[in-house]
């Protein structure tokens, strides 16, 4: 499945399992869609630097989180480091990191730490302005 290819870099390998677990199973309309749906979002969202200047106005168009304590804002990706082993491996990010709930800070983020402990490919989520999930945060505290 040509979407799971696209995502291999934006997903850790146990939820990768699961999604082509799923994808045999009786809910496999969903995920295939699903997985369509955020390879056109990964095909299409910003490289490095499109969004400079835009501040808090950003879209997020993905969203991990791991263990309900850490919650990171993709807004920009980078392409893959030729010099990688893996052609095409995500290497980085640009987005909000916010591991404490007080709005973030903004910055390069590593895909594969994300991933290597655990975070997860948020596959509800909803692309956002950073000063949307800001706000929400506020609402909450």
């Amino acid at each position: 499945m040509s979407s799971l290819y696209t995502l291999q870099h934006f997903m850790g390998s146990s939820q990768r399992r699961s999604v082509i677990h799923a994808i045999r199973g009786e809910e496999r309309e969903w995920f295939v869609a699903k997985m369509a749906e955020l390879a056109r979002v990964v095909e299409t969202m910003p490289e490095t630097g499109e969004t400079d200047g835009e501040g808090d106005a950003v879209v997020a168009h993905l969203h991990y989180f791991c263990g309900g304590v850490g919650n990171w804002y993709i807004t920009e990706k980078d392409k893959g480091d030729s010099r990688d082993e893996v052609p095409g491996r995500q290497i980085q990010a640009f987005g909000m990191a916010d591991l404490y709930g007080d709005g973030g800070e903004v910055g390069y983020i590593d895909i594969g730490e994300i991933l290597d402990n655990g975070g997860e490919l948020d596959f509800h989520w909803k692309p956002k302005t950073l000063a949307e999930i800001r706000d929400r945060q506020e609402v909450k505290a």
